[in-house]
């Protein structure tokens, strides 16, 4: 059975938008145009990933998200919201109201769709894909294998866990010690300029003469797996 994802948006344009790109990478797709049809379908539906517009008819995405989280029903259904407001204080409100995930529009389809296979990850750990990927990146967890394009990836063991996890978390930009933390643990020393190192041989790998270097330096920020470019 395919899992569904349930579209709850006002925009039309956008929502075809977001259902056939979704319906291509092989998921199923419900709508909801305000928030009261959208907690009324997901009592009856119970869709496996919810994305979410703030700003909604009757009932504002911020009071959905805080409803799906006071039902015993609902509370563990994952969140995506999408919104116009990128402010990191719009971003910590709407995280804090129960959301999984923050998504700013405009936002790339591959983005999302990477997204909503993380989020379902983390909700059920026990039946998580075996493959991570990001455009035409993939990961093959159980064979420890990594293709782009169909063509093989030879990774080191550490640069193998830094593209995990930035596969795991598409579009988030992390700092160096963010990336040390996660990749090497909190209880090993390691300059943070190591990462830049690590980064370099990521990309040496990833990257052929004709593709586009799909790992995104933010300048006094970090590094982030995307697609966009300014």
């Amino acid at each position: 059975m395919k899992p569904l994802v349930m579209i709850v948006e006002d925009e039309a344009p956008l929502v075809t938008l977001l259902k056939y790109n979704l319906e291509k990478e092989g998921f199923g797709v419900c709508e909801a145009t305000d928030g009261e049809d959208a907690l009324v379908q997901i009592a009856e539906r119970k869709p496996d990933v919810v994305l979410l517009d703030w700003m909604l008819p009757l009932v504002s995405g911020i009071e959905v998200c805080r409803q799906i989280r006071r039902s015993p029903a609902s509370r563990t259904l994952p969140v995506i919201m999408l919104t116009a407001r990128g402010e990191e204080t719009d971003k910590i409100r709407g995280l804090n109201s129960g959301a999984d995930d923050y998504i700013t529009k405009p936002f790339s389809p591959s983005e999302l769709i990477a997204r909503v296979r993380a989020v379902m990850r983390r909700a059920k750990p026990d039946s998580a894909e075996e493959t991570l990927s990001f455009a035409d990146v993939s990961m093959d967890l159980a064979a420890h294998r990594v293709t782009r394009g169909g063509r093989p990836i030879h990774l080191g063991p550490t640069e193998f866990r830094l593209l995990r996890f930035l596969l795991e978390h598409p579009g988030r930009v992390f700092s160096r010690e963010q990336l040390l933390d996660a990749v090497w643990g909190h209880d090993v020393y390691v300059e943070p300029r190591t990462v830049d190192v690590h980064i370099r041989r990521l990309r040496k790998a990833l990257n052929g003469p004709t593709e586009i270097d799909i790992i995104r330096t933010v300048r006094s920020a970090g590094y982030a797996l995307d697609e966009a470019r300014d």
